[in-house]
């Protein structure tokens, strides 16, 4: 089996590693595919490097969830999936499904994995049944609209509290349905219906979501707001080109008080967050 949620030590940021089996997905959309056939064997490569490089989590995810995404059915992303969780048996990490899909949910744990990491934080039907009845931890995100909409003018009378207010309905949904509340983590959702403004602001933020006393994942890993930022200085980033905005985005992340910061590229933001905590560690 691999390792529990329980065993992660929140003294310090613990760094997801994002594993997306999908071929659409924004970043690394395709990779694990080879003439449109998974091959596994790739997967755990990546999986094996990750944690190497000082991942202590491996999200795994089946559907892609960028802007604009098409919906895939719950037989394509278990059909993604399953294999994958197959070959992750007994790894030295957290295994994580990055999904929404409550057939996957009700199938992952005797898979080993030991957290649910949900975009639609348990809205979809059957969802918030499944995870309860899993028994483990479930990370609930801010998202406004769908992917397939999410991105066509977002819009807030006031950013922190709508995304608090969601936050306090979802707890109270997930206690109402038996999930115990230190069984929850929250992500306030970078780029899911959010402009470069909200991001902005939700990063600056970050801390006032310290206060429900939960995890608090964050993901800003080659997201378009890192080339956002470089358009309103007349340049662009390509995905490719989006490493030192992430690194940048990790740690200001870590200084807000993240607890998990999920990543693309593990090595190098270990690196640099290996280097902010020596000073913090020298004050």
């Amino acid at each position: 089996m691999s390792l529990p949620f329980s065993t992660l030590n929140f003294a310090k940021p613990q760094l997801m590693g994002v594993l997306n089996i999908t071929p659409d997905s924004f970043s690394d959309g395709g990779q694990f595919f080879k003439a449109s056939r998974l091959d596994t064997s790739k997967v755990l490569q990546q999986a094996e490097q990750m944690l190497q490089a000082g991942a202590s989590i491996l999200d795994i995810g089946g559907e892609s969830t960028r802007p604009g995404a098409e919906l895939v059915s719950s037989q394509q992303e278990l059909d993604r999936v399953m294999p994958v969780l197959e070959q992750l048996q007994g790894i030295e990490a957290v295994i994580s499904i990055d999904t929404s899909n409550p057939e996957l949910m009700q199938a992952a744990k005797s898979y080993g994995v030991g957290l649910i990491n949900d975009v639609r934080a348990l809205q979809q039907p059957g969802a918030l049944q499944a995870a309860a009845d899993s028994g483990l931890p479930i990370c609930l995100m801010h998202m406004q609209g769908t992917p397939q909409t999410m991105q066509q003018q977002p819009h807030y009378a006031d950013l922190i509290a709508q995304v608090s207010d969601f936050f306090d309905a979802r707890i109270n949904a997930c206690q109402q349905a038996g999930i115990a509340r230190d069984r929850l983590l929250l992500d306030p959702g970078f780029g899911f219906g959010k402009t470069l403004a909200h991001n902005l602001a939700l990063l600056k933020h970050l801390g006032d979501f310290k206060r429900y006393r939960l995890p608090l994942l964050v993901g800003l890993s080659r997201k378009s707001m890192i080339d956002a930022i470089h358009q309103q200085h007349g340049q662009r980033r390509a995905v490719d080109q989006r490493l030192p905005g992430s690194l940048a985005l990790a740690l200001l992340s870590y200084q807000a008080g993240a607890d998990i910061i999920r990543v693309h590229d593990v090595q190098e933001t270990a690196d640099a967050l290996l280097v902010a905590q020596a000073l913090d560690q020298s004050l």
